[in-house]
């Protein structure tokens, strides 16, 4: 099973590079359209999004590259692993996400896909810009001073 996280969400899959990879400017919950035996394969925790991204197609959005199993006990009614899958969102969120990677060269990266309270699968999708070499350094900096930080203070008291 998937671990929980507070909000009585089941996260599924994790993009915990994206973190590192880019700089995150702001975060938009989506739905996601898909097949009875994806919803089940997404259940048992095997689905990864470390390649995927998202972009527009026409006037809608799609997750692409995402990874969902096959589900073993569907038979021939199984869908395809890596097909696009389109997002559920408002059309304004569809132009804000369309200005922002055509005119300011951002990227649309999945972060989590999770099921919610009510048992839908949502995927958590972020418009980032991407980081430098230097930039990457220096998160990695960071984070190992804060870890030798919170040991320090552990040995202390």
């Amino acid at each position: 099973m998937a671990p929980k996280e507070k909000g009585g969400q089941r996260i599924v899959a994790d993009n915990r590079k994206a973190r590192f990879n880019y700089e995150i400017v702001d975060t938009i919950e989506a739905g996601i359209a898909l097949t009875g035996t994806e919803v089940k394969a997404l259940r048992t925790g095997k689905a990864t999004i470390g390649e995927s991204y998202a972009g527009p197609s026409g006037e809608e959005f799609f997750l692409f590259n995402a990874y969902i199993p096959e589900y073993l006990q569907a038979n021939r009614f199984n869908h395809e692993p890596r097909r696009p899958r389109r997002l559920l969102l408002h059309k304004r969120q569809i132009n804000r996400l369309l200005g922002a990677t055509q005119r300011e060269g951002f990227t649309v990266v999945p972060l989590k896909i999770y099921f919610n309270d009510r048992g839908r699968a949502k995927v958590e999708i972020a418009l980032a810009r991407g980081k430098n070499l230097h930039d990457k350094r220096e998160t990695e900096k960071k984070r190992a001073w804060d870890r030798d930080r919170a040991r320090i203070m552990r040995d202390k008291g």
